[in-house]
């Protein structure tokens, strides 16, 4: 493949990664393609990076990939242990850009200079994130927000970041067996996607009123809300949230608060938000979550969502409640029906994969396994078996992994799976009050109508297909005489109704005649054919019945 020439700093940046991580194999391939000279990379570098030479080399190579290491924190199916602590702190470490910048973007964006629109503004961000900061602010009526503000030049940036990236994907899986197992083109693609996503404010700020419409119900949860008239695609202005995040609470604070109940719905919250609701907050890492002074949990920065259909929602469900269970095979058979095959799909090793891994964790107790790395881990299991699961099992299986943490630092003795299966009854009450709507009554009924209007027209085209001798059926019958005794059964019930709905019909139409001959009030010979219907419609289904009977006691067990 060609990649091309204006991004080959960039391309030698990643070749020096990969070298370092002791993957000279793909810096040679890559070498060989045109893409960076191997003979300028250190020799002496190679495979001896630490996780946290990972993290700042992240961290210089830009934003796109800053949030990346963010997105591989939360993956412990993908990297170690060591790893994924060195990657967690740039979730909220990462270097502010200028108070300058900031005025001149929230001047661009609002229309207005920020001591025209705001009463405060604080030049010292509260926290600085890959994509955007966020300062502390009051409004003219006093009012007290935080104004998040996306950082200069940055969608540039990142357009040409996915270039190379996408150019990357497409040379991983051309060569290397994990790319291809991974479509890394695929995850590069929906990541894409993810970012473009968050840096729409716009698109937060309804984010935000969505799930905290949908999760009004839950007292003990926060949704910031955000001031319609101070938002635009790179400005986002939203209440602030009088509290501490999750990770800034000291050893003693599950003693000073009643943390079970806020563990337990929390977890609920997260599981109507998916399974019901389809729109869920997908970035619940604890830096993203507080504990304010009311003694609430508020949830932030729902520029990251996930989406999930109905019939999504009802397959995760199930899957869910395998794993919760300890029951793999019906895990896996779950995940192969929802999943792309590819043409060296080995269901029978898929099984044994995600049984082995559902079994191991069930020996260690149910209230020990972890639900969403079970998930990345069947997610895993199954790209090894050459079955491509859908992106929104693998980003509930982060997200519910995420929520894991947080619920065992409010309350250490959280359990998740326990969880699910309190709150499954719920959630199924949940999903068919939503499906039984008055909307969803309408659709149904419409599509009973149109069912029903072209019933005439297909009883037609089969009556012709019959009739023109076109129809034709294949049986494989050990003995004839018995599946020609089988038709006759069948032709004589179909002719027996037809006779009981014509004398029906033809009841209907004498009773519109008077005729001197009555009975009980009514034209007589109506009466008469409506007599003889009901006798023998009840003479044909006791002989149904009996006859299904006896067929049921020859059958052999």
């Amino acid at each position: 493949m060609k990649f091309t020439p204006k991004y080959l700093k960039r391309y030698k940046e990643i070749a020096l990664l990969l070298w370092r991580y002791g993957r000279s194999d793909i810096v040679a391939k890559m070498s060989e393609d045109g893409a960076i000279d191997a003979d300028d990379l250190e020799p002496a570098a190679e495979g001896k990076a630490t996780p946290d030479q990972l993290a700042d080399d992240l961290e210089a190579m830009g934003p796109t990939y800053v949030k990346l290491g963010q997105v591989l924190a939360s993956r412990p199916d993908l990297l170690p242990a060591p790893y994924l602590k060195a990657l967690a702190r740039l979730q909220d470490k990462v270097k502010p850009f200028s108070y300058e910048e900031v005025e001149k973007i929230v001047t661009s964006e609002l229309g207005v200079k920020i001591s025209s629109g705001f009463s405060r503004f604080d030049k010292e961000p509260l926290a600085a994130a890959s994509l955007g900061q966020v300062h502390s602010a009051a409004l003219r009526d006093g009012r007290e927000v935080v104004v998040k503000i996306q950082r200069p030049n940055i969608q540039t940036q990142i357009k040409e970041d996915f270039e190379v990236l996408a150019e990357i994907a497409g040379f991983l899986e051309a060569h290397t067996e994990a790319g291809r197992r991974y479509r890394w083109a695929t995850i590069i693609e929906e990541f894409r996607v993810s970012i473009q996503q968050e840096l729409n404010y716009e698109l937060e700020a309804h984010n935000l009123t969505t799930v905290g419409k949908n999760l009004e119900d839950f007292k003990r949860i926060q949704i910031p809300q955000p001031v319609a008239d101070y938002c635009s695609r790179r400005v986002l202005t939203m209440d602030y949230v009088n509290g501490r995040k999750i990770t800034g609470l000291g050893p003693l604070a599950p003693l000073e608060m009643d943390g079970a109940p806020l563990a337990e719905e929390l977890f609920r919250a997260y599981l109507k938000q998916v399974l019901v609701d389809g729109l869920f907050h997908a970035d619940p890492h604890p830096g993203n979550v507080f504990l304010t002074q009311d003694g609430r949990i508020a949830l932030l920065d729902l520029g990251m969502v996930g989406h999930t259909t109905p019939g999504m929602q009802e397959s995760l469900l199930k899957i869910l409640m395998a794993i919760s269970q300890g029951k793999g095979d019906k895990a896996a058979e779950l995940v192969i029906g929802i999943s792309s095959k590819d043409e060296g799909f080995d269901g029978a090793e898929l099984r044994r994969r995600i049984g082995k891994l559902v079994a191991s964790q069930q020996n260690q107790g149910l209230e020990q396994m972890n639900v969403g790395k079970s998930l990345l881990e069947v997610s895993s299991s199954a790209a090894k078996s050459g079955v491509f699961v859908p992106s929104e099992l693998t980003l509930l299986g982060k997200t519910l992994l995420q929520l894991d943490e947080v619920g065992k630092i409010l309350d250490p003795d959280f359990d998740p799976n326990a969880s699910i299966r309190r709150n499954v009854d719920e959630l199924m009450t949940q999903r068919t009050n939503k499906e039984t709507s008055q909307g969803s009554i309408y659709s149904s009924l419409m599509e009973m109508k149109g069912f029903i209007s072209e019933l005439p027209n297909r009883l037609n085209r089969v009556m012709d297909i019959i009739t023109d001798q076109k129809i034709e059926v294949k049986v494989k019958a050990v003995d004839a005489r018995l599946v020609m005794e089988g038709f006759q059964k069948i032709a004589n019930r179909i002719t027996t109704g037809i006779v009981l709905a014509g004398l029906i019909l033809g009841a209907c139409l004498l009773m519109r005649i008077e005729t001197g001959f009555r009975f009980l009030g009514y034209p007589g010979l109506a009466i008469i054919c409506f007599l003889a219907a009901a006798a023998g419609g009840f003479w044909l289904v006791i002989s149904i019945f009996v006859q299904d009977h006896r067929n049921q006691k020859k059958s052999p067990r």
